[in-house]
Formats: structure tokens, sequence, C-alpha cells
């Protein structure tokens, strides 16, 4: 009568297992790529508002906007000489 209830006990033990145990694992999965997300969400969060103020500082800065034009495009002003400076390898 005891090994019965035992051998019950058990049984019912591995069916809750068998059941709830892939739904457990795919929870944790679950929460892992949400905060990974979460994460992902605050860098590119971060980085919008810094691209947001560059913008604006090119949109409003004429000085900016020349540094970026001469050093990204390479553009000088007449009369003016380009000079680039080349790093020797020891």
């Amino acid at each position: 009568m005891l090994l019965k209830k035992t051998l019950y006990l058990w049984g019912g033990i591995l069916l809750v297992l068998v059941i709830f145990l892939p739904g457990y694992t795919k929870l944790q999965e679950l929460r892992e790529r949400n905060l990974d997300l979460e994460g992902k969400i605050k860098r590119l969060a971060t980085e919008n508002t810094f691209l947001q103020k560059e913008i604006k500082r090119i949109e409003n800065d004429s000085f900016y906007q020349e540094k970026i034009i001469r050093e990204k495009m390479g553009v000088v002003r007449k009369n003016e000489v380009p000079v680039r400076i080349i790093p020797q390898d020891e």
C-alpha cells in the first residue's frame, strides 16, 4: 500500500515536471532576451540623443559646419593648400 502511494506520488511529480518544465525554461529564455533588449534600447536611446544634439549643432553652428565639411569632404578655401601629415612606421 505504501509502495503504491509512493509510486503515485513520484508519477504525479514526474507528470508535473514534464508538463511545466518546458514552459519554465522558455520563460527564463524570454526574461534573458527581455533584459538584453532593454539594454539595447537604453544604448540606442543614448545614441539617439547624441545624434539629435549633433544634428542641431550642424544646423545652427556655421563654424561646426565648416569643420565637418573640411574634415569629412576635404574642402579647402580659395588660396589654401591642404597638407596631410602621414605618420612614418618605425
